[in-house]
């Protein structure tokens, strides 16, 4: 026995682990500051990040579609808009 220890592995986050974009370990913290519960499990940051990535990944492919209809190659804010507006789903929570 040379007595070296056991070999430290490299971290993964729990971001790749789900094979995310998004933060878990930063939305976890989120939500344990903002007092919504007083205790928050594992899996909730997971199953939020990946809503949020989502919603965003949609909502960018619709400005993306509106910037190229406007033969723009940068989303501006006009087109997120047109984006959220034009789609049935991502304007109920936006009634006028």
């Amino acid at each position: 026995m040379s007595g070296r220890g056991k070999v430290k592995r490299k971290s993964k986050t729990r971001s790749s682990r789900a094979g995310l974009q998004f933060p878990v370990g930063g939305i976890h913290r989120l939500l344990r500051k903002g007092n919504y519960a007083e205790r928050v499990g594992a899996g909730a940051p997971v199953y939020l990040a990946a809503v949020l990535e989502h919603l965003a990944a949609e909502v960018l492919e619709l400005a993306g579609n509106a910037a190229r209809d406007n033969k723009k190659t940068r989303i501006i804010p006009r087109h997120l808009q047109l984006a959220i507006r034009n789609d049935e789903e991502l304007n109920k929570p936006f009634p006028e």
